[in-house]
């Protein structure tokens, strides 16, 4: 037991430093458009914070599960499991690798 909470503390630990790390926003060339996110930023993010994000949902569910009948008193299961299950989720699923902000990536060939 002891061992997994020692492995559990170095895995946020590790997140957190590879969060303050990146940058906050993306690289801009002398044009003003945006660059995609640095190979870099893609590695950490496909190995470190993806797999943090699946376990994170996981307990999420697992927590929204719990508190699932106290939410239901409270009027407030719906807020609750988007909180705990949908937030995380969207933070795996839907953002794009390497990216800093929640949603797909919109390329340009798609805006015009």
């Amino acid at each position: 037991m002891n061992c997994m909470n020692r492995l559990a503390g170095t895995a946020v630990i590790a997140m957190a430093a590879v969060l303050a790390s990146a940058p906050a926003s993306a690289a801009r060339n002398e044009y003003g458009t945006t660059h995609g996110p640095r190979w870099e930023d893609q590695v950490l993010d496909a190995v470190i914070a993806r797999p943090f994000g699946i376990v994170a949902t996981g307990a999420g569910a697992v927590v929204w599960g719990v508190s699932l009948p106290f939410s239901l008193l409270g009027g407030n299961a719906g807020e609750a499991a988007d909180a705990l299950v949908g937030g995380p989720g969207r933070e795996t699923f839907v953002r794009c690798l390497g990216c800093r902000s929640e949603g797909r990536r919109q390329h340009a060939a798609d805006s015009q």
